[in-house]
This record gives structure tokens, C-alpha cells and sequence, in this order.
């Protein structure tokens, strides 16, 4: 079969649904980088303080930074990009398991349910896209 290309509404949705994907992640990776001991207290409730800590903290940052930028690219050329949606939904699921069980460990603040909540979203979201590129014939990879 040959593979047909997204258009119109559907390209339009992934393209927005990349966009508002990338700003999630710069809107939590910028206050992060730049404020990593605050962003620490306001999602575990702790004070962090170590400044080996603060810098790994802010690497995980950096990080989100980094799949925020790869998300745009793939909103500029959804069809293209494959590779960066696999990595960035794999690490948004892996990422919101993790927080889940340091939530229900009460090892985070009740913000947690929204980055969870948020990244869960996304995954799925980004489940209907692979689902939507193999009916038009596109292989994933």
C-alpha cells in the first residue's frame, strides 16, 4: 500500500496537539532550569538545597527541555518525526508511573495529579497519531 499523507483537519490536530505538547513540557523545563530548589519545593514539598542534587534536578530538567524542542520539531512535519513521539511518549509514560507510585508514596505534593494527569494525556493522544500514520500506510519507525 501506499502511503498516504495526513491533510486538512487531521494535520492540523497533530500539529496542534505537538505544539501544545512542546509548550507543557518548556512551561514546566524553564521555571526548572532556572529555578530548580523552588520548582523541587513546590512538587515534593521539600527544601532542596545540596547543589549536587539542584544540579541533577536541573538536568532532568533540561531534559523536558529537550523533548519540548523535539515536539515542535514534530509539529512542523508530523509525518516526518516519528522517532522523537516514540521517545518523548515513552519517557512522558515512564516518567508519569514514576510519579504516580512517589505520589502514592507521599513523596510529592498534590501537584503531582497534574503532571501525571497531563502526561497521561498525552500518551494517549500520541497513541491515536501512531494509530492514525499506520491507516494512512506510514511505517512508525
Amino acid at each position: 500500500m501506499t502511503p498516504t499523507t495526513l491533510i486538512g483537519r487531521e494535520l492540523g490536530f497533530f500539529r496542534a496537539l505537538f505544539l501544545v505538547s512542546a509548550l507543557w513540557n518548556l512551561a514546566g523545563a524553564i521555571p526548572g532550569i532556572f529555578d530548580s530548589a523552588g520548582m523541587f519545593e513546590r512538587e515534593f514539598s521539600h527544601t532542596l538545597a545540596d547543589p549536587v542534587m539542584i544540579a541533577i534536578y536541573r538536568g532532568a530538567w533540561v531534559t523536558a527541555f529537550l523533548y519540548g524542542l523535539g515536539f515542535l520539531l514534530v509539529a512542523y512535519n508530523p509525518v516526518r518525526h516519528t522517532g522523537i513521539v516514540m521517545m518523548g511518549g515513552l519517557g512522558k509514560a515512564l516518567f508519569a508511573v514514576n510519579l504516580l507510585i512517589m505520589y502514592l508514596n507521599g513523596w510529592t505534593s498534590d501537584f503531582a495529579i497534574v503532571v501525571i494527569t497531563g502526561d497521561v494525556v498525552f500518551v494517549l493522544l500520541f497513541a491515536i497519531y501512531f494509530l492514525r500514520l499506520r491507516h494512512h500506510g506510514h511505517a512508525l519507525m
